[in-house]
């Protein structure tokens, strides 16, 4: 790995995740740290279980698994928050 490489991968970003109420939580993350680490810090903020949201950035769903980096984000980008469908359906409290 050359010294530019080790500058980028030490390199910090400023993110936000944004969600359907326009409630923003600002996050300072590192190019190389996990996503699902955000999203953790992000749903004990909002004192939510873990997959109570999907993230998305850029209209494409986040992998947990991703980097910062792997997906190019710069500093500032926003992360969309949308509250997951669990359960339900047309046959959810049918039963007579």
């Amino acid at each position: 790995m050359s010294a530019k490489d080790v500058k980028r991968e030490s390199k910090t970003l400023n993110l936000s995740i944004k969600n359907q109420n326009n409630e923003e939580v600002h996050f300072k993350v590192k190019l190389s740290t996990k996503l699902h680490k955000v999203f953790e810090a992000y749903n004990a903020r909002k004192g939510v279980d873990p997959g109570a949201y999907r993230f998305v950035f850029e209209g494409n769903r986040i992998a947990g698994d991703k980097t910062p980096a792997e997906l190019e984000m710069e500093d500032g980008d926003c992360i969309d928050a949308y509250t997951e469908q669990i359960g339900g359906g047309a046959s959810a409290g049918s039963k007579m």
